[in-house]
């Protein structure tokens, strides 16, 4: 498999735009069908109280927005969402919990119970719960797990430009743990938080370097969030994201490229821009997570004027086998790894902290 450098991959995110668009759509058409969409829908199980510092990231506990928190959704209420997903056309649910990392005990063991019980529905399941060790991917393998998403957000050298309280080597790590089961990877990041086009190549250098590649990358469009440290910064133009799509596509040629967050803000025209440069992967629903997404009758009325018809559950891969958790392998071993926590500071996340910190105080 080649190996990318940087270098190549701006040479051609830096084509012209007709011509990058027209190797992407050719690239796609090498491998997907170009009138297919793969659709998911996001289900926050718990949501807010997150001791990360994630500069983008409204749910993380030390800064002062608008989300209401809430503790882990039950199993029946995740079901139930997950059926009426179902019902409008959606194949895949990605189950999110604001979680540092996975620890062993009954909420694990309830993420389990969901996975398990949204599997039975014949749909993908995804889950992005932040680090987790081999024994704990093994765990969500035996519960029929399809997917786990864990973004590298941006490339290596700016990474600490956005999080102080995790290190980009515990991302690659996890990474590593879920390669080491059957699950799938998806991985991508956020552009639009102040990071340079080097850094965005810099980005898709690392995931098309992976062996193998991510069978699903996310590119997200920053949502600048009120309170968090990132609140000031520009929309993407539409241009920048759709040269990013068009370049994701040509070097992750297998993956399916999914517009994530940040899809509020561009036109029907500019989605379908998207879509012709390679992405074929979706989140349907009003809300990613804590942020707003366009609605999914407003998909269905674009995908009819595009004559696009939604992906079946696993044309890709194929569903796992449930294993009940009276019959699974895998217990818990309560472990407490000591993922990374590096020392440097980051002053715009600082900043914000401290406006959190006033205004709880005022407030009291």
């Amino acid at each position: 498999m080649k190996t990318w450098t940087t270098e190549e991959i701006l040479a051609i995110y830096h084509q012209p735009f007709f011509d990058l668009l027209y190797q992407a759509a050719t690239v796609h058409r090498e491998h997907h069908d170009p009138n297919k969409i793969q659709v998911s829908s996001l289900i926050s199980v718990k949501t807010g109280g997150c001791p990360e510092d994630c500069g983008y990231c409204p749910q993380a506990a030390r800064y002062h927005t608008e989300v209401k928190i809430h503790d882990l959704l039950p199993v029946h209420q995740v079901k139930a969402q997950a059926l009426r997903a179902k019902s409008n056309g959606i194949s895949r649910v990605c189950l999110g919990a604001a979680w540092r990392n996975v620890k062993d005990g009954p909420e694990f063991d309830q993420v389990l119970d969901m996975v398990r019980e949204v599997t039975k529905l014949d749909m993908e399941v995804c889950c992005t719960l932040g680090m987790l060790t081999e024994n704990q991917a093994k765990r969500l393998e035996e519960a029929g797990l399809y997917a786990y998403n864990h973004n590298i957000d941006s490339s290596e050298e700016y990474y600490k430009e956005v999080i102080s309280t995790r290190a980009f080597e515990d991302r690659l790590e996890t990474i590593d743990n879920v390669r080491k089961t059957s699950i799938t990877l998806c991985s991508g990041g956020i552009i639009g938080m102040g990071e340079s086009v080097e850094d965005r190549c810099g980005m898709l250098k690392v995931l098309a370097n992976m062996t193998p590649q991510p069978e699903s990358v996310p590119i997200n469009a920053l949502v600048a969030v009120e309170g968090t440290p990132m609140e000031e910064e520009e929309p993407v133009n539409i241009f920048e994201f759709v040269r990013m799509v068009a370049t994701a596509r040509i070097v992750l040629p297998k993956t399916q490229v999914r517009l994530s967050a940040g899809r509020t803000e561009f036109s029907k025209e500019g989605q379908t821009l998207c879509f012709f440069a390679g992405a074929n992967s979706i989140f349907a629903g009003d809300k990613l997570l804590t942020t707003p997404n366009p609605d999914v009758n407003e998909d269905k009325k674009l995908f009819d004027l595009l004559g696009i018809i939604p992906q079946s559950p696993f044309e890709k891969h194929p569903k796992r086998e449930v294993v009940e958790k009276e019959n699974a392998q895998y217990q818990p071993l309560g472990e407490n790894p000591k993922w990374t926590r590096p020392e440097h500071t980051i002053e715009r996340n600082e900043a914000a902290k401290e406006r959190g910190k006033r205004f709880k105080a005022s407030s009291k």
